[in-house]
């Protein structure tokens, strides 16, 4: 009763927030452009992030189907800028890309996404966000081009253990997958800390289709990434993996690199003492 008298107490931006996410943004899943099991902790206020996910097809789709380009030995690099605008809210911006040969250098799409995250004031037992993102992608690459994403974030540290689950759900805006409604795209990740700096993990991404009933297991699409983060500093951040596909519909062998860094206290956002 006390932690919902606290909860009631919240600043009334703080309580609007997560509502808003929900009626106004967020995007699919982010097939092999963005793949990411994310934590709760949300970018520090007036600091910036920048990564770039870069992440290559090995054993993928190889003929065109459905109007969509084949994914076998496509490089896609997509950048990630998320800007922390105080202690529980952020905004993160997309820009997805392709490479082929025969098919050149382009542009794919782009997403954003605000989230917000629980005050640590709250004192809950686990780690707690919630994203949502909006945005576009070309239909050569999508057959949906305009897409939503609902994604809680739950997370634990435990010892040299981390635990993370994010229950996303996907709907198409635009596209052929209008009818589906929401799809159920569940990620997770746990990981061992080798040492302090170096951290051993499993990831796995899914999309197992409307969330009122799943597809046949051999549409869904699953993959596994056994994957290394290295932790040398607060402002890096390295992530690397090898992800296998378990279904037919899967691109069979991806690899992938996540490297960041975050610029603190930028001219203009930071207060003046």
């Amino acid at each position: 009763m006390a932690k919902l008298k606290n909860y009631l107490r919240l600043p009334k931006p703080v309580l609007s927030v997560p509502l808003f996410l929900l009626l106004c943004a967020a995007a699919f899943a982010q097939d092999n452009y963005e793949i990411q099991v994310y934590g709760s902790d949300t970018v520090p206020a007036h600091s910036t992030m920048v990564e770039l996910h870069s992440n290559f097809t090995v054993d993928g789709s190889k003929t065109v189907h459905d109007g969509l380009l084949p994914t076998n030995h496509a490089e896609h690099e997509t950048l990630e800028i998320t800007h922390g605008f105080n202690s529980w809210f952020e905004t993160g911006f997309y820009i997805f890309t392709s490479a082929r040969s025969g098919s050149g250098w382009q542009y794919v799409g782009s997403h954003i996404r605000p989230r917000v995250r629980a005050p640590e004031s709250w004192h809950l037992p686990v780690g707690l966000s919630l994203s949502t993102e909006f945005g576009y992608q070309r239909r050569q690459f999508s057959p949906d081009t305009w897409t939503w994403e609902i994604r809680p974030i739950i997370d634990k540290k435990i010892g040299p253990w981390y635990l993370a689950f994010n229950p996303a759900f996907d709907k198409s805006v635009h596209g052929e997958n209008v009818h589906k409604g929401f799809e159920f795209s569940p990620n997770a990740k746990i990981s061992y800390d080798i040492v302090k700096q170096v951290a051993f993990g499993l990831e796995y991404y899914g999309a197992v289709g409307p969330a009122t009933e799943f597809d046949p297991l051999r549409e869904q699409e699953q993959q596994f990434f056994p994957a290394v983060d290295l932790n040398v500093s607060d402002k890096w951040e390295f992530n690397f993996g090898v992800g296998v596909g378990v279904t037919p519909s899967t691109d069979h062998l991806i690899v992938k690199t996540i490297l960041g860094y975050r610029f603190d206290n930028w001219p203009g956002f930071h207060k003046k003492h």
